[in-house]
C-alpha cells in the first residue's frame, strides 16, 4: 500500500536555523585564508573543516524531527523524494557554477585546467550535477576530488548516504539500539582522530579506499548522534541562545592548533571531543533556545535561508582566489585583503540569488509535479 497524504508541517528551530548560517559562513572565510596556509599546522580558523561534522550532527536531530512521526503517512519513495527536492537543484547549480569558473582558476597550482578541453569541462559538471563521485583519474584539476567542479559536494555525497542508512532501517531501531550504534560509531572517531597520522578529521573528498573511510566516520557518528540527541532530550527554555551558541561555535572552530607537529593525538583529541561532546550541546541548547525581538529573528531566518546556498555554491570562488594567490606568490593576506572581501562578498551575493531566484522557484515547480497531494514543510536540512 503506498503511504500518502496531507502531513501538517512544522515549526522550524529558528535558532539552529541561524547556526547552520554561521558555521557555512565560517567555512566560507575558512577556506579563503586557507589559501595563505603552508600547511594544516598553520591554518586560520583552524578547525573550520569541522563545520561539516556540525552540519552532520545538526542534520541527524532535524531528520529525526521532520519524520520520525511520519512514516504511518509516508512512503520510503516519499522520503527521498522530499530530499532531492530539497537537496539537488543546489547541487546542480553548484555544479554549473564550478563549470563556469573552472577556466578562470588556471594557475602554477593547477596546471591540468589549461589542458581540459570543454567537452570534458562539460561531462564532469553533468556528473557532478547528479552528485556521483568520479574516480581519481577523472579529476580535472589535481586535487584528487570526487567532485572537481565544487569540493564541498562529497558531504552532500555523504549526507545522501546518512539519509538512505535512516530511511532503510536505523529509524526503525529502538533508542537503546541506537545509542549502541552511535556509541560504536563515536569510539571509532575517537580511535581514529587520535591515532591518524596527522592528528585531524579532515578529509572525505577522494574516491579512495582511505578517504572514503574517512568519510563515514566522519558522517556516522554526528549524524547518528543527532537522531538519539532528538529523541532522547528533553528542551527547556534558554534565553539568549542564539548568541551564546554563535559564541561557542566560532570559538571551537577557531581554536589554534593544538600540539603541534610533536604532539599529532593532541589535536585529534580536541576535535574528537569538539565532535562528540560540545557539537551535540551547541544543537540541544539551540533547540531549547528562545529568541527575543525582530531583529534575531530576521538575523536567524537570513543565515537560515542562505546556508545551504552559500556552503555549496562557494567553492568554485575558492578555487579561482586560490589560483590568483598562486599566480601572485608571496602576497601576503594584508595585501590580498581587498580580493579576499571580494570573494566573500561575492559567494554570498550568488547564495542568495541562487536561493531567490532558482532554488526557491524549482523547488516549488518540483513539489507541484512531483509531490502534488503531499503538502509537507519540513525544517532546512543542510
Amino acid at each position: 500500500m503506498i503511504k500518502s497524504g496531507i502531513l501538517p508541517s512544522k515549526p522550524h528551530f529558528p535558532i539552529l536555523d541561524g547556526l547552520r548560517g554561521v558555521a557555512a559562513l565560517t567555512v566560507v572565510i575558512f577556506h579563503i585564508l586557507e589559501a595563505h596556509a603552508t600547511s594544516s599546522l598553520d591554518l586560520m580558523i583552524n578547525h573550520g573543516y569541522l563545520a561539516v561534522d556540525f552540519f552532520f550532527l545538526l542534520s541527524g536531530f532535524v531528520i529525526g524531527y521532520a519524520y520520525d512521526d511520519r512514516w504511518e503517512k509516508m512512503s520510503v519513495g516519499g522520503f527521498f523524494k522530499r530530499r532531492l527536492i530539497r537537496l539537488q537543484p543546489m547541487v546542480v547549480m553548484g555544479s554549473v557554477i564550478g563549470a563556469i569558473f573552472f577556466y578562470f582558476q588556471d594557475s602554477p597550482l593547477w596546471p591540468k585546467i589549461h589542458d581540459t578541453p570543454v567537452w570534458y569541462l562539460l561531462l564532469i559538471m553533468l556528473i557532478g550535477a547528479t552528485l556521483l563521485p568520479v574516480t581519481i583519474r577523472m579529476d580535472v584539476r589535481g586535487w584528487n576530488e570526487m567532485h572537481p567542479l565544487n569540493g564541498p559536494a562529497w558531504s552532500l555525497f555523504f549526507e545522501y548516504i546518512g539519509n538512505f542508512l535512516y530511511a532503510a532501517g536505523v529509524r526503525k531501531l529502538s533508542k537503546a539500539a541506537l545509542g549502541v550504534l552511535v556509541a560504536v560509531c563515536g569510539i571509532w572517531l575517537v580511535h581514529y582522530a587520535i591515532t591518524s597520522e596527522r592528528g585531524e578529521m579532515i578529509g572525505g573528498w577522494t574516491l579512495s579506499v582511505q578517504q572514503l573511510k574517512i568519510g563515514f566516520i566522519r558522517l556516522l557518528f554526528p549524524f547518528f548522534a543527532g537522531l538519539l540527541l532528538f529523541r532522547t532530550a528533553r528542551l527547556v527554555q534558554v534565553k539568549n541562545a542564539f548568541l551564546w551558541c554563535s559564541i561557542l561555535l566560532l570559538v571551537v572552530l577557531g581554536m589554534p592548533r593544538i600540539g603541534g607537529a610533536e604532539k599529532m593525538w593532541a589535536n585529534g583529541l580536541y576535535e574528537s571531543i569538539v565532535i562528540v561532546l560540545v557539537f551535540p550541546v551547541v544543537v540541544y541548547l539551540g533547540a531549547s533556545g528562545v529568541l527575543e525581538g525582530r531583529t534575531s529573528t530576521r538575523i536567524c531566518k537570513f543565515l537560515g535561508d542562505i546556508s545551504y546556498p552559500v556552503y555549496i555554491s562557494h567553492y568554485p570562488l575558492i578555487y579561482t582566489y586560490t589560483g590568483w594567490v598562486s599566480r601572485h606568490k608571496g602576497i601576503t593576506l594584508a595585501e590580498a585583503a581587498p580580493y579576499a572581501l571580494l570573494t566573500f562578498a561575492s559567494a554570498v551575493g550568488i547564495a542568495w540569488v541562487c536561493l531567490k531566484y532558482y532554488d526557491e522557484p524549482v523547488r516549488r515547480w518540483l513539489q507541484q509535479k512531483l509531490m502534488p497531494a503531499a503538502a509537507i514543510k519540513v525544517p532546512v536540512v543542510k
